[in-house]
């Protein structure tokens, strides 16, 4: 099979993005939401927070945490970790199986 035009492929690079896009925003939210919960932490500071470790540079603020929210903001840094590598799989899909409709290299039953 051809690949997609062009038009096609922009259609399904968005939509693989707005999903992207979707999942990142869920994180943050779960995230805010723990901030807010275990650390009492007003939306803005759990906000920066959440998204720092979203960002891989680590939680703004550290010192006084609960033990509790230390846990949580473990647990939330391992999740944010695995959601970028689920996210640059979810860019990447869509530009890899179009390299490999243009240049042939799917199965050919060998």
């Amino acid at each position: 099979m051809p690949p997609l035009a062009r038009r096609q492929f922009a259609r399904r690079m968005l939509r693989h993005f707005a999903f992207a896009l979707a999942l990142i925003g869920f994180s943050l939210a779960i995230g805010m939401a723990g901030y807010a919960h275990y650390e009492a932490m007003t939306w803005r500071d759990a906000f920066v927070n959440a998204a720092m470790l979203m960002g891989g540079m680590g939680p703004m603020k550290t010192e006084g945490l609960s033990d509790a929210g230390k846990v949580f903001a473990g647990l939330y840094a391992l999740y944010a970790g695995l959601v970028l590598i689920i996210v640059i799989g979810i860019l990447m899909a869509p530009v890899i199986h179009r390299l490999m409709h243009v240049f042939h290299w799917e199965d050919r039953g060998v």
